[in-house]
């Protein structure tokens, strides 16, 4: 039986050459970057190149850009860090509605500290709005967090116009956007859209799982949640993954450089999708026009979304219901979208990799509409 990966939101396969970099680092070049002697000093050299990669294919400065252990860690300090930090001069943050579960969960941690949080809606279209941004922010708005590209129904946030915004309002704001799902995927230069703070992660590029990293603007400042040696400046002490990052830097390096090609790819796979299921009575799509062309959001009311997700890994098909990290847990991007349960329940969420074919597709369809007449009651 073929294999059908259509989860690659949730996780990418690891990129060959970027797995071999790792097996080197581990049995080769194994020095402690910290260390004084040339083995640290030849590991030092392969963690900054790696920087520098990854810091290019995001726009930024590599002075800016702090090793995480992947991208919740880097969005709790963005989130928790940031706002601590600018503590004296208000205790307002503004989140979006249908963040990751790290950006959510970390606005709830700084309620419980005293701040208050704002979760801003989507409108129609599935995007937050420079306007809807511009008037929730006020004189006590210490940071905004709202992400480049929605992980359940891709959706595409103008992050740039909601930087201006947040900042004509309140020059003092600090803007942070969860770049994880959009990194490498569409076209994104973290210093020209004027942002302060930026999460990306390895495992949605085809590097390793374990790492991530996040940017800070020359200026910005955000309080350390770890504590220990010097590494990554304090922001982020403890003796770094060597092996995780050297690949991280690898697959940045691939996966930046399909970029221009992939997209239209992509949106060929997401257009094929689309179509396949137009005139199939009984599924909806949730993913707006707008949305990335690698995530479709389609639900089958009636369908659970766990029955449905067994019935196709059963044809070596898989995909999700919704955030890997939500456990299966109801979804609140959709809710926040202000869809019924039962399109919720429902929901399945396909996301197109390097290896999606159009017969891939095909299959999906397929078994969606064996399912239909199967499981439907």
């Amino acid at each position: 039986m073929k294999e059908i990966y259509l989860d690659n939101s949730a996780t990418t396969k690891v990129y060959d050459e970027a797995a071999k970099v790792a097996y080197k680092v581990m049995t080769e070049t194994y020095g402690n970057p910290s260390s004084l002697h040339s083995k640290g000093i030849e590991a030092e050299k392969i963690m900054e190149e790696a920087r520098k990669t990854v810091a290019e294919t995001l726009g930024v400065n590599p002075d800016g850009l702090y090793f995480t252990s992947g991208g919740t860690e880097a969005n709790n300090l963005a989130v928790i860090g940031g706002a601590l930090a600018k503590k004296r001069r208000g205790n307002k943050v503004i989140v979006s509605a249908y963040e990751h579960d790290s950006v959510i969960k970390s606005a709830k941690q700084l309620e419980s500290m005293g701040f208050s949080v704002t979760y801003l809606m989507p409108d129609e279209n599935g995007i937050i709005t420079p306007a809807s941004l511009f008037e929730a922010v006020d004189e006590k708005t210490v940071l905004v967090s709202i992400m480049l590209v929605n992980n359940e129904i891709g959706a595409i946030n103008p992050i740039k116009e909601l930087c201006t915004a947040a900042k004509r309002k309140n020059p003092e704001v600090v803007f942070h956007t969860d770049a994880v799902q959009g990194f490498c995927k569409i076209p994104f230069k973290a210093e020209k859209s004027g942002v302060d703070m930026v999460t990306v992660t390895a495992h949605k590029i085809g590097g390793p799982k374990g790492v991530g990293a996040l940017w800070l603007k020359k200026g910005a400042r955000v309080l350390p949640n770890h504590f220990g040696g010097e590494q990554e400046k304090q922001l982020r002490p403890g003796t770094q993954a060597m092996p995780l990052i050297a690949a991280f830097g690898k697959a940045a390096a691939i996966d930046s450089s399909f970029m221009p090609g992939r997209e239209e790819r992509m949106s060929m796979l997401k257009k094929h999708l689309l179509d396949s299921v137009e005139n199939v009575e009984g599924i909806v799509v949730n993913s707006k026009e707008n949305s990335i062309p690698n995530i479709v959001n389609i639900s089958v009311p009636g369908i659970r979304s766990e029955i449905m997700l067994h019935f196709l890994e059963e044809r070596g098909i898989y995909v999700s219901s919704g955030s890997a990290c939500a456990l299966g847990a109801k979804s609140h991007v959709l809710a926040a979208m202000g869809y019924e349960s039962a399109r919720i329940d429902s929901a399945l969420r396909i996301s197109f990799g390097r290896d999606t074919e159009k017969e891939d597709i095909d299959e999906l369809v397929a078994a969606i509409k064996d399912a239909m007449s199967l499981l439907c009651r």
